[in-house]
C-alpha cells in the first residue's frame, strides 16, 4: 500500500506541474504564436493540436526503449520546464518552454499510464489540490509571480514529484486502467472550464449573489470552490454503487454541462456544483475491472504485460487530445464565429458514456487513499481561500464632491502583455500614474481555461483599490468593466447585434454618485466589427442606448470602438451630439502598443463636460495604450 501510495502522490504531482505548464502554454498561443483576431484562428488551431498529435507517438517510442527511461527523461523535462517559466523573460523563449514542458508533460502521462493500473485517486488529487491551491493564490498562479515564495514551493512541488518518480515501483500492475485514463483528457477539460475553475466559481457567485458581475467579498466570491472540490473528490474516491445507482453520476455530469452551455451567468454555480460531482463519478465508475476474483500477483503481472501497458498508454495519449479538441473547438468559436455550446456538451457524454460501459470490477480495489480524509483535507485546503484573501479595500483621490473626473479606457487583452507574461502589475501601474476616477475596460476575462482560468477583472481591481462593475459580452465571463472611486448604481447593459461580427459585443452602463444630486452616466463597451466592415450598426445602436440612459445626465461612452476619426461608425457618435474627448491630442495612436499607428480607442462625453489634458501612456502591459482624459463636470 506505501509503494501504491507513492505512485498516486508522484502522479497528482506532475498533474499539477502539468497543469501550471498549460496556464502558461495556452495563452501563448493567441499572445505570442499568434494573435486573436488577426492571425488565422486555424493556423494556431493547428499549431495546437499537433503537438498532442505528436505524443500519440510516445507508446511506441516506450515499446522500443522501455517506459522507467522515458518516464524518468520526460519527468525531468517537464520539471525544468516548469521551474524555468517562472524565470522566462516572456515571447518566444516562454513560448517554447511551455511548449517543451507540454509535450514531456504529455510524454510523462503515457509512461506513467505504462505502469499504472489505477491512476484514479492521483489524478482526482492533483486535479483538487491544483484547484485549491488556485483558488488560495486567488488565481494568480505560482508561476507569473516570480517572488521567493513562488520559487520556494516550485522547488518544493519539482523535488517531491522527481523523488517519487525516481523510487523504483513495486507494485503489480494489472490489465486495467485504459478507460480511466482515456478519461483523464476530457476530465482535464471539464474541469478547468467549469468544475474546479476559482475564477468562474467567483464569477458565478457575483451573479448568484449580486445579481449582476460586481465584486464580491472572497468569503462570498469562493464559497463554492470548497464545495465542488468536496463534489468531485469524495465520489472520485469513492467505490461507485451498482446497478441502477451508477446512472447518477453520469446523468448529474450531463446536467451540469448543459447549465454550463446555456452561458447564463445565474447558472454558473449549479453548472459548477453539479460537473464537479458527476466528474468525480464518472472518475470512479471509469477504474474497469482489471482485477478479478481469485487472482495472484503473478497472474496480474501476466496480463498487465506490454500489451496493457500499450493500451493505457495509447488511452491517455487519446484522451489529452481530446482534449486539445475541445479546448480548440470551443474556444476558437469567438474568432471563427460557429455555434460552441455544445462542445461541453459533448465531451460530458463522452466521459458519461466511457463511465456507463465500463465494467465494475469483481472485487473492491484497493485505495491507497482514504476517501473522507483525504477529502476533508483537500477541502480544509480550499477553505482557506475564502477565509484568507482580503476584502478589497477602496483608494481615493481626493475628499468631497469632485470638480473633475480622470477617465481611462484601457483594453487589457485578458491581462497579458506584449511579451506573453500575464502583467497584473504592469497594467496596475500604467493606469495608476492616470490617477484615475473611473477606468473602463474592454477584454476582460474572469476564468477562461484558455487565458489560464484567472480572475483579471478582480486581480486588477484590488491593485487599484477601486471596486467593479463587469457586463459579459461574448459569455458570462469575458466582457467589459468599469471601476471607479465613487460609487455605482443603476448597472444595465445591451447586448449589441453581432451583424456578422464573431465574438459578442455589448454595452455596460452605470451611473456614478459624486455627491447628493449629482450623478454622471458612464457607458462602457468594446464595439466587435464584421469582416472587412466597420462597427457602424454596434456603434449607432451604443450611442442611442447610452444617450437614452443618461437622461440629460453628463455621459462618458469610452472603449475600445475599433474605428478611426472620420469613419462611419466614429461618426456615430459625433451625429449622437457627443464630443470627441480626445479631439485635442489628436492623432492619438493606440494600437498596435509597440508601434501604434491606429486610433481605435476613444472616449466620447456630452456636451456640458469640457474634456482636457487627453493622453495615450506608452506601455507593453497590453497589446494597446490606454487612452486617459481629464473632464471639467458641469458647474453645479
Amino acid at each position: 500500500m506505501r509503494h501504491r501510495l507513492l505512485t498516486t502522490g508522484s502522479l497528482a504531482l506532475g498533474v499539477l506541474l502539468l497543469i501550471d505548464v498549460l496556464r502558461v502554454w495556452l495563452p501563448g498561443i493567441i499572445t505570442i504564436f499568434g494573435q486573436a483576431a488577426s492571425t488565422p484562428a486555424e493556423l494556431m488551431g493547428a499549431f495546437a493540436l499537433g503537438w498532442f498529435v505528436l505524443a500519440l507517438a510516445a507508446p511506441a517510442l516506450i515499446r522500443w526503449v522501455g517506459a522507467r527511461p522515458v518516464t524518468i527523461v520526460a519527468a525531468v523535462l517537464l520539471a525544468a520546464a516548469r521551474l524555468a517559466l517562472t524565470a522566462a523573460p516572456g515571447g518566444r523563449p516562454q513560448l517554447w518552454l511551455a511548449t517543451a514542458g507540454l509535450f514531456a508533460g504529455l510524454v510523462w502521462l503515457v509512461g506513467t499510464a505504462a505502469g499504472t493500473d489505477q491512476p484514479v485517486p492521483g489524478l482526482a488529487l492533483g486535479l483538487t489540490v491544483n484547484a485549491a491551491g488556485h483558488a488560495l493564490l486567488d488565481t494568480y498562479d505560482l508561476v507569473w509571480r516570480g517572488d521567493a515564495t513562488a520559487w520556494l514551493v516550485s522547488a518544493v512541488a519539482v523535488t517531491l514529484f522527481l523523488l517519487a518518480v525516481a523510487l523504483p515501483p513495486s507494485v503489480p500492475v494489472g490489465p486495467g486502467g485504459a478507460r480511466a485514463w482515456l478519461l483523464a483528457g476530457p476530465v482535464l477539460l471539464l474541469a478547468g472550464m467549469v468544475a474546479l475553475s476559482p475564477a468562474l466559481a467567483r464569477t458565478g457567485a457575483s451573479y448568484l449573489f449580486a445579481g449582476n458581475g460586481v465584486a464580491l467579498d472572497p468569503l462570498f466570491g469562493l464559497a463554492p470552490v470548497p464545495v465542488a472540490v468536496a463534489g468531485f473528490l469524495l465520489p472520485a474516491l469513492t467505490r461507485p454503487p451498482r446497478r441502477i445507482g451508477r446512472v447518477l453520476g453520469p446523468a448529474t455530469l450531463l446536467v451540469g454541462a448543459v447549465l454550463f452551455a446555456l452561458d447564463r451567468g445565474d447558472l454558473l454555480v449549479p453548472a459548477i456544483l453539479l460537473t464537479a460531482v458527476g466528474l468525480g463519478a464518472c472518475l470512479a465508475l471509469s477504474q474497469d475491472a482489471g482485477r478479478t476474483e481469485g487472482a495472484g500477483e503473478a497472474d496480474i503481472v501476466e496480463a498487465g504485460g506490454v500489451g496493457w501497458a500499450r493500451r493505457r498508454g495509447y488511452a491517455v495519449a487519446a484522451g489529452m487530445v481530446v482534449f486539445a479538441l475541445g479546448a480548440v473547438g470551443y474556444y476558437s468559436a469567438y474568432d471563427l464565429g460557429y455555434p460552441n455550446a455544445a462542445v461541453p456538451v459533448v465531451v460530458a457524454a463522452l466521459v458519461a458514456a466511457v463511465a456507463l460501459a465500463t465494467r465494475p470490477a469483481d472485487i473492491p480495489l484497493p485505495t491507497p487513499l482514504p476517501p473522507l480524509r483525504t477529502t476533508a483535507a483537500v477541502t480544509a485546503l480550499a477553505l482557506l481561500a475564502p477565509l484568507s484573501l482580503d476584502e478589497l479595500h477602496v483608494s481615493s483621490n481626493r475628499d468631497g464632491p469632485p470638480e473633475q473626473l480622470t477617465v481611462v479606457a484601457y483594453n487589457i487583452r485578458m491581462g497579458f502583455g506584449l511579451d506573453g507574461r500575464f502583467d497584473l502589475d504592469g497594467l496596475a501601474d500604467t493606469v495608476q500614474r492616470q490617477t484615475p476616477d473611473v477606468v473602463l475596460l474592454s477584454e476582460v476575462d474572469r476564468g477562461w481555461l484558455l487565458n489560464g482560468g484567472h480572475d483579471t477583472l478582480d486581480l486588477l481591481a484590488d491593485r487599484l483599490g477601486m471596486p467593479y462593475v463587469f457586463g459579459p459580452a461574448a459569455d458570462p465571463v469575458w466582457g467589459d468593466a468599469v471601476l471607479s472611486r465613487w460609487p455605482m448604481t443603476d448597472l444595465r447593459t445591451l447586448p449589441l447585434p453581432a451583424v456578422g461580427a464573431p465574438t459578442g459585443a455589448q454595452a455596460l452602463a452605470v451611473t456614478l454618485n459624486l455627491s447628493d444630486g449629482v450623478r454622471t452616466a458612464v457607458v462602457s463597451t468594446h464595439l466587435q466589427p464584421p469582416p472587412d466592415q466597420g462597427p457602424v450598426v454596434q456603434a449607432r445602436a451604443v450611442a442611442d442606448f447610452a444617450i437614452g440612459y443618461a437622461a440629460g445626465r453628463p455621459l462618458v461612452v469610452a472603449g475600445d470602438l475599433n474605428t478611426e476619426p472620420g469613419d462611419e461608425a466614429f461618426e456615430q457618435f459625433t451625429r449622437a451630439g457627443l464630443v470627441d474627448a480626445l479631439a485635442a491630442g489628436r492623432p492619438l495612436t493606440t494600437s498596435p502598443a509597440d508601434d501604434p499607428r491606429q486610433q481605435i480607442d476613444h472616449v466620447f462625453v456630452s456636451p456640458g463636460l469640457v474634456p482636457g489634458s487627453p493622453v495615450a501612456p506608452r506601455g507593453t502591459a497590453s497589446d494597446h495604450l490606454p487612452v486617459a482624459v481629464t473632464l471639467t463636470l458641469p458647474p453645479r
